[in-house]
């Protein structure tokens, strides 16, 4: 088991946790996405009830969830480590190889994902939190179901007709982009999928997912805010 351990605390072992942990984010914002779109319904907030009332009650989707936030502060926790390894060995700044593909994004990605982190947690502390530790949100019927849920779509709107939290969310999304910008194809690079004739279209895709998937989640509290108010 030592050899294990000396393995995930080496260089190459904490670059391979954070590319497998990265991977399964990108995946779960598109899953999450999905779910998050029914806020587009004109049904009243009648789906996205039952969905976030699913999300919250199913034993398997629970577990999987606890483990989602485990591997957000394992990727947040090892991103650091790096960084600050990389600083101590290379001197008082952030550093890249010459022969690399130097962007902002790629020289400040400890940055954005830490304002990635404190996003999270503002996120998940007006909708998450308040969805299972609290009791402020009202009791509603819903078509389909034959008991009531709680209310987070009333909790959705209400939160975007803030402005400062649209801007926020629009901030916070657009960091998103900028991580996942380098992010995403430096998984790849990592797990040491890098051919010439493969990392052409993993880059020209993660660069399309950094585009569209934090603009999707952008229109919901635009949309609320300037459409819904």
């Amino acid at each position: 088991m030592k050899w294990l351990i000396n393995f995930f605390t080496s260089s190459i072992g904490r670059k391979l946790i954070m590319s497998l942990t990265g991977l399964f984010l990108i995946l779960f914002l598109v899953v999450h996405l999905a779910g998050n779109l029914q806020l587009l319904k004109d049904d009243g907030g009648a789906s996205f009830n039952a969905y976030a009332y699913f999300m919250t009650t199913n034993p398997l989707i629970s577990t999987i969830a606890w483990g989602n936030y485990f591997f957000i502060l394992l990727h947040a926790f090892l991103g650091l480590v790096i960084w600050y390894k990389n600083r101590a060995a290379k001197g008082s700044k952030y550093a890249v190889r010459s022969n690399a593909e130097v962007t902002w994004a790629s020289k400040n990605m400890a940055l954005l994902g830490t304002l990635i982190l404190a996003f999270i947690f503002i996120h998940m502390g007006d909708f998450w939190f308040k969805m299972k530790f609290t009791d402020q949100l009202a009791m509603i019927s819903v078509e389909g179901l034959d008991h009531q849920v709680k209310d987070l779509y009333s909790q959705v709107s209400h939160t975007f007709s803030n402005p400062l939290m649209v801007a926020a969310y629009v901030v916070g999304l657009a960091t998103l982009a900028f991580h996942l910008w380098h992010g995403f194809q430096s998984a790849f690079q990592s797990l040491g999928i890098n051919h010439p004739k493969y990392s052409p279209i993993i880059k020209g895709l993660g660069k399309a997912y950094a585009v569209i998937v934090p603009l999707l989640y952008a229109v919901i509290p635009l949309y609320y805010f300037f459409v819904m108010k």
